[in-house]
């Protein structure tokens, strides 16, 4: 899994046939500090999540079964929305 934060949405005016009524938002991948991390990207919106939200996406074939069509032809699916983000010190990072 993978956090990000919804930037905008697309608009298509040609849909596969598994994928009608399901939105496509942009996303910006995130790193643990929520700082964006890499490039953007179209995912397929499982959770009703909004733009300006952050959440967390899953990729590859595990996207493609994020929606109640399954196997739909998607790389990326949003499957949450994040209330928080928080990491335990190691001995180690506390030294």
């Amino acid at each position: 899994m993978n956090l990000g934060k919804v930037i905008g949405t697309v608009v298509s005016s040609t849909v596969y046939d598994g994928l009608q009524g399901v939105r496509l938002l942009v996303v910006q991948p995130l790193n643990t500090a929520l700082q964006p991390m890499g490039d953007r990207l179209v995912a397929a919106d499982a959770v009703q999540a909004g733009v300006g939200e952050v959440i967390y996406f899953v990729n590859s074939r595990e996207a493609s079964m994020g929606l109640d069509e399954s196997f739909v032809p998607v790389d990326a699916c949003i499957v949450g929305h994040v209330d928080a983000v928080g990491a335990r010190r190691t001995d180690q990072e506390s030294a």
